[in-house]
């Protein structure tokens, strides 16, 4: 394989080998396995004890459209007795394993498609006052110029569509200790007649590069670790470099990196595509991916109000 994975960081994929998956998330966000973590007799936590308890919502890293809608959530909702604590992903999800491993209340910036959902039992909180909008998509962007420089790569990234199932997939082979490569493979070797949709009529090139570049989110890492394979068909050498969301978008305005099926919009990088000049080639996954507060299935809360102290 071809591939090159650059400035991968690991910690949130090493964090996923340590759980145990238990299937694929439902429309609600909740774990649809019969007895995933967190769904314990240990009983309800009250509002009252939340509110004793829980001083931070547990974010990740400031510069997200999730962080900046959490922030407006503690707004709208006049939450003075919370503050968000922003980080990494990886350390929102070792913070949400710690809680749930001690039966405490936790409240995380949440986006699906996620493994968490598979393999926790967690619950969207209602937005009754919409800080955190509605669902999101999953777009493919890609550096101007492009189309005319890399014309066949370009007709590869603007075919790439899958369905959330199919991501889903490859998330949990990771999930449960598969290299992204090798489960992004297994899922090429069970699915072929999807990649040569993405590569028909497409003439293929002689060693030539091709530059991804993600996020590393979960949903991410699956499908730029699938389209390499993709591009990888037609000849092209890849490279999967792995930033920060404000970095991300600045590398393909600059032109340093070709493409990217890791843009969530119109919220979570809603303020990077409005200032970033790059090409928007459109959706790439069938599915309603959305963002917002989530909480252990054991916290007595069904909306966002609920965490307001009285």
């Amino acid at each position: 394989m071809n591939i090159k994975h650059v400035t991968m960081t690991a910690t949130g994929l090493a964090l996923a080998v340590t759980l145990a998956a238990c299937g694929n998330g439902d429309d609600n966000g909740n774990g649809s396995d019969s007895n995933p973590v967190g769904s314990t007799d240990e009983g309800m936590i009250s509002k009252e004890d939340i509110h004793n308890d829980l001083s931070v919502i547990t974010g990740i890293d400031p510069g997200a459209g999730v962080s900046q809608a959490a922030e407006r959530a503690i707004e709208d909702y006049d939450l003075t007795n919370l503050t968000l604590q922003t980080s990494s992903s990886s350390s929102m999800a070792q913070a949400l394993d710690t809680a749930i491993q001690k039966h405490e209340p936790i409240v995380v910036t949440a986006w699906n498609p996620h493994w968490k959902f598979a393999a926790y039992d967690l619950k969207y909180l209602d937005d009754p006052e919409g800080s955190f909008g509605g669902t999101e998509e999953i777009h493919t962007i890609a550096r101007q110029g492009l189309e005319s420089e890399k014309p066949e790569g370009y007709q590869v990234v603007d075919n790439f569509f899958w369905s959330e199932d199919d991501m889903n997939e490859v998330m949990l082979a990771v999930h449960e200790g598969a290299d992204p490569a090798d489960a992004a493979q297994e899922w090429v070797d069970n699915n072929q007649e999807k990649v040569d949709e993405w590569i028909d009529g497409v003439e293929t090139v002689d060693g030539e590069s091709f530059s991804l570049v993600l996020v590393n989110w979960d949903s991410e890492v699956a499908s730029s670790n699938v389209l390499a394979l993709a591009l990888e068909q037609v000849g092209y050498d890849v490279e999967l470099s792995v930033v920060e969301n404000g970095p991300m978008w600045k590398s393909l305005e600059s032109g340093d990196q070709d493409a990217s099926v890791a843009a969530w919009l119109p919220i979570t990088h809603g303020s990077f595509f409005d200032e970033s000049k790059v090409d928007d080639l459109g959706v790439n996954l069938d599915g309603e991916p959305r963002i917002g507060l989530a909480v252990p299935s054991y916290m007595d809360i069904d909306s966002i109000e609920d965490l307001k102290a009285e």
